[in-house]
């Protein structure tokens, strides 16, 4: 597959790419969101304590962020399609083993760290080769891809509930495994494109006559600019651990609402059968707010990185004035707020990640970014869960996480601001001298 003149295609069979990430989102991530409907079931099953089986989660989590950089160190080496055909077959090993159910380490071990591996062996490479087939509608894609995760989640939660209820618990994680196995299908169509392709359009070589298809692939094969290794090195640029930070404090945020939101309004006496339809409220806000972000971000009126720190803003501004809220409908306008931002935050910040980094460092930066973030959303739900041990009120969690996101938004003011300055010092060094001498015959015998 390539584009003329080595650019992204923006189109075509990118769309099958597209498709294909949107169905991976929603294997692999929507799986890991609705997983805690086996927790009950495992743990009575096991006789286990609450805190024993939350491992399996836990676990799940840690591995898919911590695999990050390994998938993306195999798509440099290898293709996205192989990598995620990998991890099609783990995610699936994952739950065919979790269905024998020896003992609660057993489970550890498969649901947790092979299925853990095996959606970080996918997911990684999907919202990857998506980046890499699309340029000028790059936002517009990823924004599709990533709505998987909200529309599979949508639905799974009844359908997993189905499974457990017709099948038990066992049975229901060796369905699910089969059904994972798509992922290998779904990868299968990620078709690898050129190496010119992967590359932004200032690194490819657009002089090669059309004719001569062989010369050009060796041309290519043989440039300097192609990265064949993991780019560990990206952590002393600036503008990545400027965003990395951004990262961190938004990961922290953005863990907390999902886990005080039900508390929070059972404490406002609210009935357990409304306070459920919160939940469905807030996926399906998230999926039009992902959609219409990347429609508008399309459109390109506005600097990704900018549109970015503005949904980041109304983000924080919408978990401030959450609290507030004293009823069911008030409590649900403000989270149908915060659930629209969020997807539309969701959306675009990996393209902006590729427009701080570019092309040609995009999969090692992701990998290192996921990595990195990871440490945020392993820091903000307990830090959050003491602040409202300490304060007696779920509410001071939601300040907690908006007072976060404020701050994260800080840094990408700065990187912008960052980029701004180099981006005019390239202008000024780049920009010929002006010769004070309005002749150029004198000029010339100046300098003879």
């Amino acid at each position: 597959m390539q584009a003329k003149n080595g650019n992204p295609p923006d189109g075509g069979y990118g769309w099958i790419v597209v498709v294909s990430a949107f169905m991976v989102m929603g294997l692999t991530v929507a799986v890991l969101k609705t997983f805690g409907l086996f927790f009950v079931e495992i743990q009575q099953h096991f006789d286990e304590l609450a805190s024993t089986t939350s491992w399996i989660t836990s676990v799940t989590i840690a591995v898919f962020h911590l695999g990050a950089p390994v998938a993306s160190s195999l798509c440099v080496q290898y293709t996205h399609r192989t990598v995620v055909i990998t991890g099609g077959l783990l995610a699936f090993s994952g739950m065919a083993l979790g269905f024998f159910g020896l003992n609660i380490v057993w489970m550890y071990a498969t649901t947790g760290f092979l299925q853990g591996l095996g959606i970080s062996f996918s997911w990684t490479p999907a919202i990857s080769i998506v980046s890499h087939y699309f340029s000028k509608k790059r936002a517009l894609a990823n924004a599709i891809a990533s709505a998987g995760e909200c529309a599979f989640a949508f639905t799974f939660g009844p359908f997993f509930q189905w499974l457990i209820s017709q099948y038990g618990w066992k049975g229901a994680l060796l369905i699910i495994g089969g059904i994972q196995l798509n992922i290998c299908v779904c990868g299968a169509l990620m078709r690898p494109l050129a190496s010119s392709c992967l590359l932004e359009a200032s690194h490819c070589d657009t002089e090669t006559p059309p004719g001569n298809g062989a010369s050009r692939r060796d041309k290519e094969d043989k440039s300097p600019t192609m990265h064949k290794t993991f780019n560990w090195m990206l952590v002393r640029r600036p503008e990545f651990v400027l965003y990395a930070i951004f990262g961190i404090l938004a990961a922290m945020s953005f863990f907390i609402p999902p886990l005080f939101l039900v508390p929070l309004s059972y404490s406002l006496g609210i009935d357990e059968s409304w306070t459920a339809s919160l939940l469905s409220i807030l996926a399906m806000v998230d999926l039009g707010g992902r959609l219409l972000c990347g429609w508008y971000a399309n459109l390109h009126v506005t600097k990704t990185i900018h549109l970015l720190a503005m949904t980041i803003t109304l983000i924080s501004t919408s978990l401030m004035l959450l609290p507030l809220a004293n009823n069911y409908l008030s409590l649900a306008i403000f989270t149908g707020f915060y659930g629209f931002f969020f997807g539309t935050t969701v959306a675009i910040h990996i393209t902006v990640l590729a427009d701080v980094v570019g092309m040609p460092e995009f999969d090692s930066a992701l990998g290192l970014f996921m990595l990195i973030r990871s440490t945020g959303g392993f820091v903000g739900p307990p830090l959050a869960g003491l602040i409202v041990d300490v304060a007696g009120d779920y509410r001071a969690g939601f300040y907690m996480a908006g007072a976060t996101l404020v701050l994260s938004a800080g840094f990408l003011v700065i990187l912008d601001r960052l980029q701004q300055r180099k981006k005019k010092g390239s202008k000024i060094r780049t920009k010929p001298e002006k010769s004070t001498f309005p002749y150029p015959s004198l000029h010339i015998l100046k300098h003879q």
